[in-house]
């Protein structure tokens, strides 16, 4: 029986660094690096690996994950798997998914702990993916899953999985939906499959999402905010660059009250999207009344976001602007979101 060919990509992170002559955790490793740390692969698939980049997740942009997209599009293996710091796995896991559909497993992984300790766990990390990519329920199902993100010996869906603490082994969590399947002994346990009416959605009404990186600010709702940042934006001739927002706001969808005008006229100036800093879940949308709960936001045009976590919906909207949505279908795609 012939083994699957898998494509590791990998770009750079904790999983990839080794210690310079001080001690101090440097990137370096590459690809193959990667690979030879981890004999069994050999076993399991036919690897081929690619050095992408060697830049820690935290320095990543917009533009090279499109570039990453259009390379596991290109890829002809019968699975990718990417490996990156984990910094910012669960924003780009996201961006794969909103640009990636592909038949064959596309999954992220990544590793918390640096080689150089004795409980490192990239290579066992690596390991889990090729095993996961290889699993027959994994690969007919490969559609239905979208891209994954595999830690830690748990499956986790793209569109909810987040990174809930950050230095523990056990970083990565699905707080919405728990892991779509667990590595047992060698073996892929299915623990269900996602809701991916919203994904599919969300592909049809972007195409293909090309043209130039749109920045959008993050703006985190707290106790007392005043507002001076967004003023600072409205006030600016170009707005700071930015072309759109979205608020991480508190409970099911509230902000400060003293921000009722300052809310409005951010949502004049460009798309700003609600979202729950609470961390997914979907929002309230009509039990509360007053200028800046729910019912108000929403009359004053800002659009909400669903049950997607702050951080999942920066990336959303940054693709909407891109692919040169206007508003109104911004809104009518965040609204398959929940």
């Amino acid at each position: 029986m012939s083994r699957p060919r898998i494509h590791i990509l990998a770009l750079g992170g904790t999983i990839a660094t080794k210690p310079d002559p001080s001690g101090v955790m440097q990137m370096g490793a590459g690809a193959d690096d990667l690979v030879k740390a981890v004999p069994l692969l050999a076993t399991l698939a036919d690897i081929e690996a690619e050095t992408v980049s060697r830049v820690g997740s935290h320095s990543l942009s917009f533009d090279q994950i499109h570039a990453l997209a259009a390379k596991i599009a290109a890829s002809t293996a019968e699975g990718v798997i990417v490996t990156q710091g984990t910094d910012t796995l669960e924003e780009t896991a996201f961006l794969l998914d909103l640009l990636v559909e592909r038949d064959v497993p596309v999954i992220v992984t990544a590793a918390m702990r640096n080689p150089s300790l004795t409980s490192a766990d990239g290579p066992g990390n690596l390991l889990a993916a090729v095993r996961v990519a290889c699993d027959p329920w994994v690969r007919a199902h490969a559609q239905s899953l979208g891209v994954i993100s595999v830690m830690l010996d748990e499956v986790y869906a793209a569109a909810d999985v987040l990174k809930v603490h950050p230095t523990r082994l056990n970083a990565f969590a699905s707080p919405q939906s728990g892991p779509l399947a667990a590595l047992v002994e060698d073996r892929v346990v299915p623990l269900g499959l996602p809701v991916r009416d919203a994904m599919e959605a969300t592909r049809r009404k972007l195409g293909r999402a090309g043209g130039t990186a749109q920045p959008v600010a993050l703006l985190w709702m707290g106790l007392d905010e005043p507002g001076h940042l967004i003023d600072a934006m409205l006030n600016a001739s170009d707005h700071l660059g930015y072309r759109g927002a979205v608020v991480g706001a508190m409970g099911g969808g509230h902000i400060p009250e003293r921000l009722a005008d300052v809310a409005a006229r951010l949502a004049a100036a460009m798309p700003t999207v609600v979202s729950p800093r609470a961390g997914g879940g979907p929002m309230l949308r009509q039990t509360y009344g007053g200028p800046t709960s729910e019912i108000g936001l929403r009359k004053a045009g800002l659009i909400w976001g669903g049950r997607l976590h702050p951080l999942k919906a920066r990336v959303l909207l940054e693709t909407c602007l891109r692919a040169g949505l206007q508003r109104t279908a911004i809104a009518d795609l965040f609204g398959a979101w929940g």
